[in-house]
């Protein structure tokens, strides 16, 4: 398995000129989903990630018998090899868990939830939101704005089982090769990559291939002209263009690689002269934040994407998977709700810790969550989760933010703390620090006072 997942660091095949790099490059694909597999933290989720590899592998076993390409009875052996190696050892950790007699943890903590996943639930109000949005007839464009970690890229990647079958999600990460492009072709050449991969794997519709060399020529007239092979392709369905982290692009156009107007202008020329595109842009900013794209996303609607639902936060603490063997005393669950406030990360991470506790406990004690269990956890997601409790303190708010926090913070928990108050003891912080504590979902109002909205995220500040 190990050096399965070392192969794509070693190929190279990009300059060959043979029908032999397109095999090569499947292989190397398949490598790196292995790796991404092995460093998943559970033993349940390596093998949800390894059966989706075995997937793609019959497939590929499929294709090799069909194909022309002269290489394939080669690699054909290969593919059968790989294909034995990793559901072997996909049935050597289901026995090892069951001879532990361990919980198998489905959660997941700090990326994003992929299709393969079965913990994604809920969202059913923000699906209906956009289905809604995506079949008005003035055709305007979606932001989908929400804080860090309130989910936004794994509801991106599950739209498809929230929307109907008509609607295709195209979703592309602008945190990845499209912005880090060095000239307009390799954008435009990488977004095209993009839709065709996610038509692919969302709906199995295959879009018209597009190369960088055409792009080179005349980049925004040949990708103009690709857009019309991929409408007739779409034949009566609708694509949802989803571009993640829009934040990063707007980076690169501050630095002068990308021409804002060639490259929002295509955004605004597409809104309003394809009407079988719908355009969703995601970002943790509001318009509001970044005036440029205001001037050409016109009339854009806001998605909110925020805490989950009380139930569906509870389907994920006590059934996150089917046949969770873990139960909870209903106070350890009513306590992991005040905790968490239904954040999605948070529920995940904190019951994450519930889990690794529990398989540290006897069996006899393994298999039922208590409140001390819940409030053991604590401070190892405090620990473990550090990185998006730091992000919040060194780059979500300024230092009048940062001592409103740690004020509020030292209170305790639940306290509500008046505005006189806090102006007594700081009394140079100004109304904006406040708007922007609420804007970033830090803190609340209650009456004529502040409180936080987290208690997870007020212990971090009292640390």
């Amino acid at each position: 398995m190990e050096a399965i997942s070392n192969v794509h660091r070693s190929l190279q095949y990009d300059e060959l000129q043979s029908p032999v790099s397109t095999l090569l490059n499947i292989f190397s694909r398949i490598s790196k989903d292995v790796d991404r597999a092995l460093n998943q933290q559970s033993s349940y989720n390596q093998r949800l990630a390894l059966k989706a590899v075995v997937d793609r592998l019959d497939a590929q076993l499929q294709n090799l018998t069909r194909t022309s390409n002269k290489y394939a009875p080669r690699f054909y052996p290969i593919a059968q090899s790989w294909r034995e190696i990793i559901v072997n050892y996909v049935e050597e950790l289901a026995k090892a868990t069951e001879l532990r007699q361990e919980i198998d943890s489905p959660y997941i903590i700090g990326v994003p939830l992929t299709l393969e996943q079965e913990i994604f639930s809920g969202r059913n109000d923000i699906g209906t939101r956009i289905e809604q949005l995506i079949l008005d007839r003035r055709r305007p464009p979606l932001l989908l704005y929400g804080q860090r970690r309130m989910g936004k890229t794994s509801l991106l990647n599950n739209l498809g089982k929230l929307l109907p079958n008509s609607i295709i999600p195209l979703f592309i990460d602008l945190q990845g090769a499209p912005s880090s492009a060095s000239n307009h072709a390799g954008f435009l050449y990488n977004l095209a990559r993009g839709m065709i991969t996610s038509a692919k794997k969302q709906s199995a519709l295959t879009l018209p291939s597009l190369t960088r060399e055409d792009l080179e020529k005349d980049p925004f007239t040949c990708f103009d002209e690709w857009l019309d092979k991929v409408e007739e392709a779409l034949q009566d369905n609708t694509a949802l263009l989803s571009l993640d982290e829009f934040e990063v692009l707007d980076s690169a156009i501050s630095k002068g690689r990308f021409d804002q107007q060639d490259v929002l202008g295509m955004l605004r020329h597409l809104i309003q002269h394809r009407p079988k595109f719908k355009i969703l842009i995601a970002g943790s900013h509001t318009i509001e934040e970044y005036q440029r794209w205001a001037s050409y996303l016109i009339n854009v609607q806001v998605v909110h994407i925020s805490y989950l639902k009380e139930d569906e936060a509870r389907q994920l603490i006590e059934c996150p998977v089917k046949d969770f063997t873990l139960g909870y005393e209903p106070d350890a669950v009513e306590r992991v709700l005040q905790l968490t406030r239904c954040h999605p990360f948070l529920v995940q991470l904190l019951c994450g810790e519930i889990v690794a506790l529990k398989n540290e406990q006897d069996p006899s004690v393994r298999r039922l969550a208590t409140l001390a269990d819940v409030e053991a956890a604590v401070p190892e997601a405090l620990s473990h989760g550090s990185l998006f409790f730091a992000d919040i303190q060194n780059n979500q708010v300024d230092a009048a933010g940062l001592a409103i926090l740690r004020f509020l913070a030292a209170q305790g928990e639940g306290a509500v703390v008046t505005i006189n108050t806090i102006l007594q003891q700081l009394p140079n912080v100004s109304e904006s620090a406040f708007e922007l504590l609420l804007q970033r979902e830090l803190i609340e109002e209650v009456g004529e006072g502040y409180r936080f909205q987290v208690e997870l995220i007020r212990r971090w500040f009292i640390q």
